[in-house]
């Protein structure tokens, strides 16, 4: 596929915001009606923007006509072939907190439970998994989080010895929302993704991503690619900020859709998510599945990440967790899937265009260094906001 076959199918017909690196630093940038402005001068940042009453509002009230390319942008973000005299795509969030959702789909959480009971194992997995199914099963989708129907299948597990704490969050009453990545760390299509090279088990999780304002309104979505560590959460759920939280281990992009009368929550819930991967040694998987087979609606995940108890005044973004996790195998049977250094790996939804990145050892991707002290002196250096 070309560069504009990964941007959204009907792109002229959206609204949405970007962050595109250009020779004079990050700027933010809105297309809207397949034109593109510049918001930097009105806002400086991408959450300033957001946090805006009106942010489709704010790019016809207060966005500068610009020129700029969304496809030779996309293009030039391969990490392999920029050119750092042309603008290029970043990560669409800056000051915003990233936060994600887990085991919200029941094929994540049997995963999980694998996992947990796996210690980490990859060898062991098949036999686990076969061995949960015939207690759990595998048709949970009905199954409403902390309903009185929840609670007597988490009795019944309690009673075989089988209740976890990935069952736990999966169909209790509480959601697991923790911190994915610190502020400004993500990166955006083109660039490599980080696998430690600690990890023998390890493998993407293509998202659906809520972008949501500091009121906690959810103004728009992107996709992102949660790289998980399996067998080092496997060992121990305490082990959770290790497997996920490493250098370039969150992506997201390409852009952000922004909320309006033409994409709505309803469309993100109605998606489907594709995930192709296409390995150095010859391996292809392509699998999908459809955002609406979550368990917990996004709206209410949202509101048990932000509102009376937990603020976050730069607004943030949640993923909202894997509809499935990679497990054809790639070596011997029964050993499942795992990274190797190399993959293209490649999230996409039509109207959400399409998130591809290259994995590569933690150590050997870019290190991070522009954080947002560096963004704040770039603001300050070219007259804007912040």
């Amino acid at each position: 596929m070309t560069p504009h076959d990964a941007l959204p199918a009907d792109l002229a017909a959206g609204a949405f915001a970007a962050r595109v690196m250009t020779p004079e630093g990050p700027s933010v940038f809105a297309i809207l009606g397949g034109a593109a402005f510049d918001m930097t001068p009105a806002f400086g940042t991408c959450s300033a923007w957001l946090n805006a009453e009106d942010p489709v509002g704010a790019i016809r009230a207060r966005g500068v006509p610009a020129v700029l390319d969304p496809g030779a942008a996309l293009a030039n973000a391969h990490h392999a072939a920029r050119d750092p005299a042309r603008p290029w795509l970043l990560a669409p969030v800056d000051l915003q907190a990233i936060k994600a959702a887990g085991v919200t789909y029941v094929r994540s959480m049997l995963e999980r439970v694998i996992e947990e009971r796996c210690r980490g194992d990859a060898t062991q997995a098949e036999a686990v998994r076969a061995e949960v199914r015939a207690i759990i099963g595998d048709d949970l989708r009905n199954l409403v989080p902390g309903s009185a129907e929840a609670m007597r299948v988490k009795a019944a597990l309690v009673a075989k010895g089988w209740w976890s704490q990935y069952l736990e969050v999966g169909i209790g009453t509480d959601a697991e929302i923790f911190t994915k990545a610190p502020v400004m760390s993500a990166v955006g299509p083109g660039a490599k993704v980080g696998v430690h090279p600690m990890s023998g088990w390890s493998n993407p999780e293509p998202e659906a991503v809520m972008v949501v304002n500091a009121r906690g309104r959810i103004v728009g979505a992107t996709l992102g690619n949660d790289v998980n560590l399996r067998d080092v959460e496997g060992r121990s759920a305490l082990l959770l900020g290790r497997a996920k939280d490493n250098n370039a281990s969150c992506a997201l992009g390409p852009m952000i859709r922004l909320f309006d009368s033409g994409f709505t929550l309803g469309d993100v819930r109605a998606a489907e998510i594709a995930l192709a991967i296409r390995g150095r040694d010859g391996f292809a998987l392509e699998e999908s599945g459809a955002v609406g087979a979550i368990s917990r609606d996004p709206a209410d995940l949202v509101g048990q990440m932000i509102g009376a108890h937990h603020q976050y005044p730069d607004g943030a973004v949640l993923f909202l967790g894997t509809p499935f996790s990679p497990t054809a195998d790639r070596g011997a049977p029964g050993m499942g899937f795992t990274h190797r250094e190399g993959d293209v790996v490649r999230i996409s939804s039509p109207r959400l265009g399409a998130l591809e990145n290259e994995t590569d050892r933690t150590d050997e991707c870019p290190p991070w260094t522009f954080g947002i002290g560096a963004l704040m002196a770039s603001l300050a250096r070219r007259g804007y906001p912040r």
